[in-house]
């Protein structure tokens, strides 16, 4: 049975995912799971937001958190591709490569913030954060696309 890109779109939502795990089948998952993770975006930002320079340990301690979140995500995503890859049509798999290396892509962008971030001034810290910010929401948008991408064999 081939490995149909809907199929690949369940496993990206599921790793997505706030801890929900669905079971894989031909359909297209729900969309709860990314509106989840946009609530967790759009939470994350809006926390940093209300951050001050005065509070920059705290931020970046949260952000951590969500770093190393973003982290699971992306690992647990490949683990899932590489244990089907050899039931993926092509397709998918160039799906699944184009996928992985935005995410990639994206998540190297958000490191290079943080470290703006961590590194910063007071006087730099609205700067740093706005891009901080700027460099997450694009990671997010990446996962969003993904699942746009995979699910558009529908």
């Amino acid at each position: 049975m081939k490995y149909r890109t809907s199929q690949y779109t369940c496993i990206l939502m599921s790793v997505v995912g706030l801890g929900i795990t669905s079971p894989c089948y031909a359909e297209t998952p729900t969309n709860t799971s990314i509106d989840e993770i946009s609530q967790e975006s759009r939470d994350m930002i809006q926390s940093l937001e209300t951050y001050s320079a005065e509070r920059r340990d705290e931020a970046i301690q949260k952000i951590r958190v969500a770093l190393d979140n973003m982290d699971k995500r992306i690992d647990e995503l490949e683990s899932a591709v590489d244990d089907n890859w050899d039931k993926m049509d092509k397709a998918a798999r160039d799906a699944a490569r184009d996928s992985l290396k935005a995410l990639h892509k994206q998540r190297t962008e958000v490191a290079e913030w943080y470290g703006r971030l961590t590194s910063s001034s007071a006087d730099a810290w609205g700067r740093a954060k706005n891009g901080f910010s700027s460099a997450y929401m694009a990671f997010h948008a990446a996962w969003e696309k993904s699942e746009k991408t995979m699910g558009s064999d529908k």
